[in-house]
């Protein structure tokens, strides 16, 4: 069995509550950022292309890009769960 990534911080701006929301596709729960932090995200990708960050920023960034990863591994072994048990 695959273990999940493991993460060692979390964003300082990351909200304790609200951070993930889920949604079914296709009857299957998808774990995905919530709007709150989507925002945050597209903030740093923003400033990034105009300008370079400093390092609280890049380091948050880089943070976010950690959780995006994890939760891409969960959704991704739900999905792969939930079609291995329809194929039985």
């Amino acid at each position: 069995m695959l273990l999940p990534p493991k993460l060692n911080n979390l964003p300082n701006s990351l909200p304790i509550d609200g951070a993930v929301r889920i949604e079914l596709v296709e009857g299957i729960p998808i774990f995905k950022a919530s709007s709150t932090v989507q925002n945050r995200i597209e903030e740093l990708l923003a400033k990034q292309k105009i300008s370079s960050l400093n390092l609280d920023e890049e380091a948050e960034l880089d943070l976010y890009e950690e959780i995006d990863d994890y939760l891409s591994f969960i959704n991704r072994t739900i999905r792969n769960s939930f079609l291995t048990q329809n194929s039985i």
